[in-house]
């Protein structure tokens, strides 16, 4: 049986519950999506790391829930993913969140996607992504990558699992502890290569325009949904990384509308694929 660890996405709090209780039920959701696509035989030993709690700024809610909650360096960051999204009509610098909004309700049209659903996850995504890229004192992305480091260390995990932001939160952490040794990284929905909000800013630097595999991981899948609105530019960590099997990642359609919702990730043939048992 192969022991599996999950790093979450974003808008993940659970309040009310200690750090423990919030893992133990994430790694339910986990484990039924993943039953769900025929791979539960082989994965049956997972935990999930749970760093949510990492991401909440004393006196501040941690996703935001619309646009108007966002601050100024975190809607830059909306601004130059809808650039990478080719939005109709430029997006303008300066805080304009009126027009931000009217991108977003042409996005979630154009994508037959909800405008209020679709404005909560881009506000949640990049408030969450922007706390732990620099957070309110700049310790969040050094305790949530010692998390990780410190669950991968307990459970010798031979895959680790990482979906949306998680997938940036483990590369760091698997770079930050090379003495960790995983026999395969998969990343799910991952936006490793989005310039500016997130390619740009990634411990260790990318040199010369490139990330890579990290030194302890053995082979790294990335699998992606071609609708997916987080792992952009489409084909970008394959393009941007060393070291990814591109031969046996890329893109795979999960659903029509949740093209980004962890569960329907972890259900895809693709992934059972991915943990079914092999030779040694």
């Amino acid at each position: 049986m192969k022991r599996i660890v999950g790093i979450h996405g974003v808008g993940q709090h659970r309040p009310g519950l200690t750090v423990p209780q919030a893992a133990s039920e994430l790694a339910e959701v986990w484990l039924k999506a993943l039953a769900r696509g025929a791979a539960s035989a082989d994965a049956r030993d997972l935990s999930v790391v749970y760093y949510a709690d990492l991401l909440r700024m004393p006196g501040r809610q941690g996703g935001a829930q619309s646009l108007d909650d966002l601050e100024t360096a975190e809607e830059e960051s909306v601004r130059a993913w809808l650039r990478e999204l080719d939005v109709p009509g430029g997006v303008p610098a300066g805080r304009a969140t009126g027009f931000l909004r009217q991108s977003l309700a042409w996005l979630a049209r154009s994508r037959g996607l909800g405008a209020q659903a679709t404005e909560w996850f881009v506000s949640t995504f990049f408030r969450e992504v922007h706390t732990y890229l620099q957070g309110y004192d700049g310790s969040a992305r050094f305790r949530v990558r010692a998390r990780i480091a410190e669950t991968v260390a307990a459970r010798r995990p031979d895959i680790v699992i990482a979906h949306s932001l998680g997938s940036v939160a483990a590369y760091e952490a698997l770079w930050a502890y090379p003495h960790l040794e995983v026999d395969l990284l998969i990343t799910l929905g991952s936006p490793l290569a989005l310039p500016h909000a997130v390619f740009d800013r990634l411990e260790p630097e990318p040199v010369d325009g490139r990330g890579r595999r990290p030194p302890g991981v053995k082979q790294w899948v990335n699998l992606a949904d071609p609708g997916d609105l987080v792992a952009i530019p489409p084909g970008g960590v394959e393009a941007s990384f060393d070291g990814v099997d591109t031969d046996r990642s890329g893109t795979v359609a999960i659903h029509t509308f949740d093209f980004h919702f962890v569960a329907n990730y972890l259900a895809s043939p693709r992934v059972a694929d991915l943990l079914r048992p092999g030779p040694d």
